[in-house]
């Protein structure tokens, strides 16, 4: 917890707020305060009513750019820590409030689609529309984002933007980095900025990435463009395969990716984490999944590649009818939240992942580390009902590990954090940096993470400083987040 540098109390920051927005837009009420202290880090916490953070002082929902730089104009103004938010689906901290008397600072009303270009293939959206209901829409166009995540339901684009968000699609249609044509931001004094649509520009640095993944620590996300591209289902191709080990699995996606070919859908599940996704088909064994998608000339070339690939390799082939009914429900929405939260409630269980990224050549090495080392170090291993691994972002370098872990929590509600998630997600961060691979690969830093930012960096960390240091100069934004608290 971090003291307030403001010398204006809770009561002082509400009065002076409605002078700049209506009434309205205002939110004191305890519980949704409570609720706005943290986000998914700590859902058995707040699934118990546990709020232990500094409670904010109050929730700001803006209906404009405007409302944006000014309540951001006043904040710095007055040394007031602003933690931004649109879809609420964070999972890393960076939306837990650690500054005494926060202004959480709402963006879900912004939430028009200012237009869709289907010549020049891109949209144009606020920060607080729903990526679903975006899709939605383009779909009756032909269109799509090619953007999945598995939040997808819920999330909203300037969260989307903001954590560096990645889709399940993403070996061919890329990460949100690579969707981004331009884009609104306010920064803390108030200052309106906006990045043209250009399809390319050698004009400097590309100064996009000073906002894209900066978590809210930098500035505020108000609108974004995006590129679309055609949406053709019907040529979609499904694959998948049983294997004796990871290796031979990070073997034959390597192989395909490194050729030259990019299914949308590639990877590798560990068989730990193959049970809770395949348990009916996968026989212990690790599962490797492949969807072509696009073109149906790609889409047949694509899928000769993996069969070819495959047949490289001893291996028990999927029927795709199978494959293509699990991608069908890979998404979860409020329905499987409320699930998940009465699970915590009925069975003292939960899971939680921590994902980082590789290159091949270690990508194997880690997976054995990090399991190793859990089962051997962790001090309530025992506790652990599942722990695997499975890789599902590659690129023509390497690929990500997304770990999994399921624990039966034999302490108190309020120790959860502390007794597994936090040692658990340690483990596997440090594993991951003592290979040279990053710590994260699209959750975002968060403020659980932000103890390894400098090593994660190196010499780098340089620049990242420096951005905190121009932009952020009374550090209202965020605080916590990425840029780790002193002391």
């Amino acid at each position: 917890m971090a003291q307030s540098s403001s010398k204006l109390t809770r009561e002082d920051i509400i009065a002076r707020l409605k002078d700049l927005i209506s009434a309205e837009q205002i939110v004191t009420d305890e519980e949704q305060l409570k609720q706005a202290s943290v986000d998914r880090f700590k859902k058995y916490q707040s699934v118990h009513g546990i709020y232990d953070g500094p409670i904010p002082a109050v929730i700001v929902n803006a209906r404009c750019t405007q409302d944006v730089s000014r309540v951001l104009a006043f904040a710095n103004a007055h040394g007031i820590n602003v933690v931004a938010r649109t879809g609420r689906t964070g999972t890393e901290g960076g939306l837990e409030t650690v500054v005494e008397d926060t202004i959480v600072l709402d963006g879900s009303g912004l939430d028009e689609i200012v237009a869709i270009d289907a010549e020049n293939m891109q949209v144009t959206v606020q920060c607080g529309v729903p990526l679903q209901f975006l899709e939605d829409r383009l779909r009756e166009q032909g269109l799509t984002t090619g953007h999945s995540p598995q939040s997808k339901p819920l999330a909203q684009y300037g969260g989307l933007v903001s954590t560096r968000s990645i889709g399940q699609f993403s070996t061919l249609y890329g990460a949100i980095e690579d969707m981004v044509v331009g884009l609104e931001a306010v920064f803390p004094d108030g200052t309106v900025t906006r990045i043209k649509n250009v399809p390319r520009r050698a004009a400097g640095p590309d100064i996009r990435h000073i906002v894209i993944g900066n978590e809210g620590a930098l500035c505020y996300i108000t609108e974004v463009t995006v590129k679309v591209f055609k949406y053709q289902p019907e040529n979609n191709e499904f694959h998948g395969f049983l294997v004796e080990d990871m290796a031979t699995g990070i073997a034959m996606i390597r192989e395909v990716i490194t050729n030259g070919y990019h299914p949308s859908v590639v990877r590798v599940y560990s068989p730990e984490d193959a049970r809770q996704h395949f348990a009916h088909f996968y026989q212990g064994k690790v599962v490797v999944v492949f969807v072509a998608e696009g073109p149906k000339g790609l889409v047949r070339a694509t899928s000769q590649e993996i069969e070819r690939v495959a047949a490289q390799h001893p291996h028990t082939k999927v029927d795709p009818q199978l494959i293509e009914t699990w991608f069908a429900n890979l998404n979860w929405g409020v329905e499987k939240i409320e699930a998940e939260k009465q699970h915590m409630l009925d069975e003292a269980e939960l899971g939680y992942t921590t994902e980082v990224s590789v290159d091949w050549s270690r990508t194997v090495e880690l997976y054995d580390n990090v399991i190793r080392r859990i089962r051997t170090q962790f001090p309530a291993a025992e506790d652990l009902v599942m722990l695997g691994a499975h890789s599902s972002h590659s690129y023509q370098t390497g690929t990500n590990l997304y770990f999994v872990y399921d624990y039966k929590i034999n302490c108190e509600p309020r120790e959860e954090i502390h007794t597994y998630h936090i040692p658990l997600n340690a483990i596997i961060v440090e594993e991951a940096l003592k290979v040279g691979g990053s710590m994260v690969h699209h959750h975002g830093i968060g403020k659980y993470r932000a103890p390894w930012t400098r090593q994660e960096h190196g010499s780098a960390y340089y620049m990242l400083a420096k951005l905190k240091e121009a932009f952020d100069p009374n550090g209202i934004m965020n605080k916590g987040t990425i840029f780790p608290i002193e002391g």
